[in-house]
């Protein structure tokens, strides 16, 4: 597999979908099996899941969740470091499909598939400190949350882990309160 560098915003998203998938973010295992990890990693040219990949992306969850919950810049990039080793090799500069030269990370013939998930995730983690900086790491805003995040986004102002229900649901609890307070 190669892992273009250029848009590391796909691959942040990857690492912010895997962290969600916790049960101390969902309240239950959503990474249940090998059909779970495919869609996760629908977008990506990886081999078909089993069972043990499951169990091994399920511990790299966590690592991945410590690099969103550094302290430090310094940090985060020691461990994204790490992650991006797990099956990467020297950066190589090829053309896009629209010719463009882009940079790409390569992972070993002989990679696993976590390893291909931990280059992946990374390689965008780095791009994302070196892009934005480290402060684009958060914990979720949502009341009773536990979730993490990277937030790649161009503003910069992303608030919950999962903004379709974290924040729908601080939303509706919102829209609820007020409408109490006006009919008393």
């Amino acid at each position: 597999m190669l892992i273009p560098m250029a848009d590391y915003a796909a691959g942040v998203e990857v690492a912010n979908d895997l962290v969600s998938t916790s049960p101390d973010v969902r309240g239950a295992e959503e990474l249940s099996g090998p059909a779970a990890l495919a869609g996760l990693l629908a977008a990506y040219d990886v081999a078909v899941p089993t069972a043990e990949d499951v169990e091994k992306v399920r511990f790299l969850r966590g690592e991945v969740r410590s690099v969103l919950e550094s302290g430090t810049e310094d940090e985060a990039v020691e461990r994204a470091a790490l992650l991006a080793g797990h099956a990467g090799l020297a950066p190589v500069l090829r053309r896009d499909p629209s010719g463009r030269w882009q940079w790409y990370v390569p992972t070993a013939r002989d990679a696993s598939l976590v390893g291909e998930v931990a280059a992946l995730v990374g390689v965008a983690l780095l791009s994302l400190v070196r892009a934005l900086g480290h402060a684009r790491f958060r914990p979720c805003a949502a009341p009773g949350c536990g979730g993490v995040f990277a937030d790649a986004s161009r503003a910069g102002r992303r608030r919950y882990c999962m903004p379709e229900l974290c924040g729908n649901r601080l939303n509706v609890a919102n829209h609820r309160a007020r409408r109490r307070a006006v009919a008393r």
